[in-house]
């Protein structure tokens, strides 16, 4: 096989293709978050709690595509700092519900012309269309069973 072939097809190759999109989208966020001195985990929790209003961590975990190890973790920092709270289950006292604060909700909200500025900017150079399609196709893939 030569090179160039081989170049090529890794080029082509799934994983090496999602990585660099999630880059070309990413990159500005990061920069976005470093200003604010935010993790993009910590970002992600808190719009997934915006969002959802209060869950327990498993959904979280889910939704915010963190482990449970590394979202407990994260989770402990940001209720110090003020973003979150935290309670056990009213039912099942294992359990631990989390919500966004009011101070959490305003760091969305501050940042909430630059994130939809770069929203904006990528629906701008592909077209609504084509984000509706990349969107379904992701969501067929996450189904897919290896």
């Amino acid at each position: 096989m030569n090179r160039q072939s081989h170049t090529t097809r890794t080029s082509r190759a799934l994983p090496i293709a999602l990585l660099r999109a999630r880059e070309t989208v990413m990159a500005p966020i990061r920069d976005m978050l470093q200003g604010i001195q935010l993790t993009e985990q910590k970002w992600r929790i808190l719009r997934v709690l915006d969002e959802m209003g209060e869950v327990e961590q498993s959904t979280i975990a889910n939704e915010a595509c963190l482990l449970l190890p590394s979202l407990t973790r994260i989770l402990r920092t940001m209720e110090t700092d003020g973003q979150i709270s935290r309670r056990q289950g009213s039912t099942d006292k294992r359990r631990t519900m989390v919500k966004i604060t009011d101070e959490g909700r305003q760091i969305l909200e501050e940042n909430l012309a630059t994130s939809l500025a770069i929203h904006n900017s990528i629906e701008a150079q592909m077209g609504q269309e084509k984000i509706d399609n990349l969107l379904d196709l992701l969501e067929e893939l996450q189904a897919v069973k290896v």
